[in-house]
């Protein structure tokens, strides 16, 4: 359906070549400062015709506050969003009403509904996440007030282009020694997932935090763009800060949820989280995330391999994973396929579209991350409120009941 999210609720409508395309946002909390701004800036970083590695459809994107807020401050009634569709021209989509566009939605939403939209995808366009990207910054702006959370994308892979250590490489070993391997990520990307910004993201065309590889993600792109073709590739995102305790077994964990948010992403066709795949040839001695007290007298682990969720529920880590996105299905090479009613027949598409999605991709990822970090936490907090309420609990054992200061004794331990 066009909801997501349980108390933070985004609706989002509109099609490819309609009028406009938005959003409407109940949960809200009243009192959060918002002007159009805070939500441009994210919608700007996904508009089109950003460079020439992306899709020359001129739409400027400007969002406009439809309800919900008034003097720059919400009043916790729905928030409308709207960005009008300016550069349509749906007669560059004439060709589907005869063809199926291959690896597109054509197909597939008429099996559903009986009925398509006649130009540009329809719902199943990109168009469609602007709604999801005005949400979004709304979302972040109230969790970086609330708890200075920081929520960072970047291309990490375009084509075979990979980020250099992004992922280390297998040790080469004998079959009697299949149990010697590297870490799960290598120490330059986990440093990288500390510290990297969107302002050192958004320096290089391609959203690649690393100019020499950003220069070859740029050449393979434009290498697919002459060629009339299409390239996939990967975004990694990290979120910091994230609050403990946050993720609802069993169905909704946390992992499930942003797996859930990151596949509902237009192109999508993969996730993993943390070590991802990577972590499955390691063995649990070298894997597991082992706990220490820190000098602020939290709890923490040595090691995140678990990329910020034990058990479907945050534990206060950086929470980081990577959505693959496939090669755009629009291509301009012309194709043989054929007609709707079974007719063979080659297809050339025409319109304007993105060589590689990564690029645009990123403040898309960001938004979706914000969206379910908003909706757990206002979650977790309603459950927490609710709880404060009934008289202490002291019939229980310690180890059964969150301790709220570390004890002295494990302090000397330590």
């Amino acid at each position: 359906m066009s909801t997501f999210g349980t108390l933070f609720r985004v609706t989002t409508y509109g099609e490819s070549h309609c009028a406009s395309v938005g959003a409407i946002i109940d949960g809200c909390p009243p009192g959060l400062p918002l002007v159009a701004q805070d939500v441009q800036t994210q919608l700007s970083r996904r508009r089109p015709g950003q460079s020439n590695l992306t899709t020359p459809r001129d739409e400027k994107d400007l969002v406009q506050l439809q309800s919900g807020t008034e003097h720059g401050i919400t009043l916790g009634t729905p928030i409308g969003l709207l960005v009008r569709n300016e550069d349509q021209r749906p007669k560059d989509y004439s060709e589907t009403d005869l063809y199926p566009r291959p690896s597109h939605a054509d197909w597939t939403y008429l099996e559903k509904y009986g009925v398509k939209a006649s130009s540009g995808g329809g719902r199943s366009s990109a168009r469609e996440t602007i709604g999801r990207v005005a949400a979004g910054a709304i979302a972040e702006k109230y969790l970086k007030l609330a708890y200075g959370v920081e929520i960072v994308a970047f291309v990490s892979s375009v084509g075979k282009v990979q980020l250099p250590s992004a992922v280390s490489p297998p040790s080469q070993v004998s079959a009697d020694d299949d149990d010697t391997v590297e870490d799960a990520l290598s120490p330059e990307f986990v440093e990288l997932l500390k510290t990297v910004t969107r302002e050192k993201v958004d320096a290089q065309p391609t959203r690649c935090p690393h100019a020499e590889t950003s220069e070859r993600m740029t050449q393979r792109i434009i290498r697919a763009k002459d060629a009339l073709d299409s390239i996939g590739g990967t975004v990694t995102c990290v979120i910091r800060n994230v609050p403990s305790g946050i993720g609802e077994p069993v169905f909704d964990k946390l992992e499930a949820k942003l797996a859930h948010a990151m596949l509902s992403i237009p192109a999508t066709k993969a996730f993993e989280i943390g070590s991802g795949f990577r972590g499955t040839q390691i063995p649990g001695s070298k894997h597991n995330d082992a706990f220490e007290l820190r000098p602020d007298g939290h709890m923490g682990t040595r090691t995140n391999w678990s990329g910020g969720v034990q058990g479907g529920i945050s534990n206060a880590e950086d929470i980081y994973f990577r959505v693959g996105f496939k090669s755009p299905a629009t291509i301009s090479q012309a194709q043989a396929t054929a007609q709707y009613d079974g007719t063979p027949g080659t297809l050339a598409a025409r319109g304007r579209h993105d060589p590689c999605v990564v690029p645009r991709a990123v403040p898309i990822v960001e938004a979706m991350a914000a969206l379910v970090i908003m909706d757990q936490v206002l979650i977790q907090n309603a459950r927490k409120t609710a709880a404060s309420l009934l008289p202490a609990i002291t019939t229980l054992p310690p180890t059964m009941v969150k301790m709220t200061k570390i004890p002295e004794e494990a302090k000397e331990a330590k």
